[in-house]
């Protein structure tokens, strides 16, 4: 069966269903795939993976339900412990710990998102151990959620390079990948710098397939060890029953071939996506928040300056504030005690499937009525708590908005 979370544990993309996908479901027969997916979905995961610089044989990839699925599926068939970045996505940490293992978290560096810093993931891993326990697997996101940053290719490669000396496999959830603000940001695989140690994990909820259908892929190295690795982690799919219903292959073997009607419509959910998420940036830090700027996917990770709130307080006033959960960073294994939440940016783009059409269709989305309210019920809530004695309009990551 698939893993369930917690729905806040995920940002909200705030996109309309597609037509062409329950077209594409309605297509297909009922009944289930073989655990790790059919022939024709492998072949279009195939495809997708080698157009993004990745060759892919059918015996490299796998498909489940969910990156929460694949992940213990993964994590089962590699032994040892995981190493996870600090902060990580929220729905990580609760999967890793089904393992039965102990989870060693590692601070991000300052501008490295769900990167662990190089020098603190050595350290980690040598305390450990010595303290008697195995960490083997790397988990990281280059672009990340909770912070919806990119990790600079340079920062990245050292990291890459501290995990091969310290012996570890690495995980590279590149959920985000696909949705990155700006043509010029420059975003590496670890795949690409460690071929034969790295395997790539997506959630195509955030970008193909609309946010409510768990499926996601995963991609193996081209080695005996990658498919071994393959072939633990489809049998422990099999084992917990973690297969996709034969509608939801079909529509997404479609998606995954990339037709014009689905990379136009991607397309504009990522200038969507940049538009709404710089705009509540803009919001944020002008009440005097500190924040990293966005560069992908469709999430903030700001952090207030006000020493009377802690992450659970703030969490607690946010979504009383607005109306829907707001996850503060304690969610995602950062300190407790710093008043930081994530904040998803597609709930802006409206709550019906009509309002949703309505702003992705529309010029100028920042001119939607409801995308405008949004947006000033947003600086309405941060600015009714940092109040009129914070200096606004500072974006700068200070000492208390250090991401780990």
């Amino acid at each position: 069966m698939p893993i369930t979370l917690p729905h806040d544990v995920r940002p909200e993309p705030g996109l309309p269903v597609p037509a062409y996908w329950p077209a594409h479901l309605s297509a297909a027969t009922p009944g289930t795939e073989p655990a790790g997916g059919g022939p024709r979905l492998l072949d279009a995961a195939c495809g997708y993976f080698t157009r993004r610089g990745m060759w892919s044989g059918p015996g490299q990839v796998l498909a489940g339900p969910g990156a929460e699925s694949l992940l213990l599926a993964l994590l089962a068939a590699a032994g040892g412990d995981p190493v996870l970045a600090r902060p990580a996505p929220a729905w990580q940490a609760p999967v890793a710990a089904l393992v039965g293992r102990p989870v060693h978290a590692v601070r991000s560096a300052p501008e490295g998102g769900g990167v662990p810093d190089p020098f603190a993931l050595l350290e980690t891993v040598r305390r450990a151990r010595a303290a008697g326990a195995d960490p083997r697997l790397l988990v990281l996101s280059a672009a990340d959620d909770p912070t919806g940053t990119v990790t600079a290719p340079e920062l990245l490669h050292e990291t890459c390079e501290a995990a091969a000396e310290a012996g570890l496999q690495i995980v590279s959830d590149e959920t985000y990948s696909d949705t990155l603000h700006h043509r010029d940001t420059v975003l590496l695989s670890p795949a690409e710098m460690l071929p034969d140690h790295t395997v790539v994990l997506t959630d195509l909820g955030a970008t193909l397939a609309p946010a409510a259908v768990p499926v996601a892929l995963a991609r193996f190295p081209a080695t005996a060890h990658g498919t071994a690795w393959r072939e633990r982690t489809a049998a422990a799919l099999a084992a917990l029953r973690a297969v996709l219903p034969a509608q939801v292959a079909a529509a997404t073997a479609y998606v995954l071939s990339e037709p014009a009607e689905v990379t136009e419509l991607a397309a504009a959910a990522n200038r969507l996506h940049a538009r709404t998420a710089a705009a509540a940036y803009r919001a944020i830090t002008g009440t005097g928040a500190v924040c990293r700027p966005p560069q992908a996917g469709f999430q903030l990770y700001p952090t207030l300056r006000t020493p009377d709130l802690d992450a659970a307080a703030l969490e607690e006033h946010l979504t009383a504030a607005l109306g829907r959960t707001v996850p503060g960073g304690h969610r995602f294994g950062d300190d407790p005690a710093e008043p930081r939440v994530r904040i998803s940016t597609g709930v802006l783009h409206g709550r019906t499937e009509g309002e949703r059409r309505t702003t992705l269709a529309a010029a100028d989305p920042l001119a939607v009525p409801h995308v405008a309210a949004a947006l000033d019920a947003l600086t309405a809530a941060f600015s009714a708590l940092t109040g009129p004695d914070v200096v606004s309009g500072s974006a700068d990551l200070g000492s208390r908005g250090r991401a780990g």
